[in-house]
């Protein structure tokens, strides 16, 4: 059933370190372009999963006094190689946590783990699923929602995988962060190929898009990302929740990106015409 798009709205967020170092300038960009929600991968030059306790409260200060939310802890759990103990990955998620409990949001960004260099990733399922579950379970006892993006090189890169991934641990706490670039960075066509298996594990976008030919990333809706087909597939089954903005127009490196400003802006503006054109508001 198609769910009429009158009123349908999502929550417009985005990765604040691909604005500034400083979530004061983070958050004021934001604001300018309709967000009152910000992603958090870092701040001060240092990862949210570092945050200490004094920085976590300076932060919340810092967003309280702009009246913006927080949509999702962008932690980097999981985005280590699978070699290391399953307790090196829970310590740190447990850090992520508690940022996710000083902040007040209920989602944790993950990945499923590198394989060693020249392994074949499907030989290390068994050690990623063991590790995927442990975070399952602490993400249980901690009542937050872990979404797995599907990053390029790591376990759950291609939508096989990520299937595996979910159906597998078959946890409520487990869901889904889209990401239509990292899916062309892998040769996936991601509305074609992935949502197929996928979209009813998909509880957050995460907007970015790229070229096939190169992997170079784009604003949305410029690349081979079909992001069209994807949030017209979102509005049709009433999706209501949050669009993160991660551009990485200026810069992309392993642990994210940066854009700037003023590229920032530029993505905004593209993924307006998208919501646009499919009569979707965002707030």
């Amino acid at each position: 059933m198609t769910t009429s798009t009158q009123t349908l709205t999502w929550t417009l967020s985005g990765f604040g370190d691909e604005i500034d170092d400083d979530p004061v300038v983070q958050t004021a960009v934001l604001n300018s372009l309709g967000a009152r929600h910000i992603e958090v991968r870092g701040a001060w030059g240092t990862n949210v999963v570092d945050f200490s306790p004094s920085q976590l409260t300076e932060l919340k200060t810092v967003l309280d006094r702009r009246e913006t939310g927080v949509s999702a802890i962008a932690s980097p759990i999981g985005k280590v190689p699978v070699a290391l103990p399953v307790d090196h990955e829970l310590g740190r998620l447990a850090k992520a946590i508690d940022a996710a409990h000083a902040l007040e949001c209920r989602y944790v960004r993950i990945f499923s783990f590198y394989p060693g260099e020249g392994q074949d990733p499907d030989l290390i399922r068994d050690d990623v699923l063991v590790r995927m579950r442990a975070l399952a379970d602490l993400a249980e006892r901690e009542g937050v929602i872990l979404l797995h993006e599907n990053e390029k090189e790591i376990f759950g890169d291609i939508p096989s995988r990520v299937l595996d991934i979910v159906e597998s641990v078959g946890s409520s706490a487990l869901r889904l962060a889209w990401d239509n670039a990292n899916f062309v960075q892998c040769g996936v066509k991601p509305f074609t190929e992935a949502w197929p298996l996928l979209h009813e594990y998909v509880d957050y976008l995460q907007v970015k898009d790229a070229v096939a030919a190169t992997g170079q990333v784009v604003p949305a809706g410029s690349g081979d990302g079909e992001l069209l087909e994807t949030v017209t597939a979102l509005r049709d089954r009433g999706y209501d929740g949050f669009a993160s903005l991660e551009p990485h127009l200026a810069d992309t490196n392993a642990l994210g990106g940066f854009s700037g400003p003023a590229e920032f802006g530029r993505a905004a503006r593209a993924f307006a015409t998208l919501t646009d054109r499919i009569g979707v508001q965002t707030r």
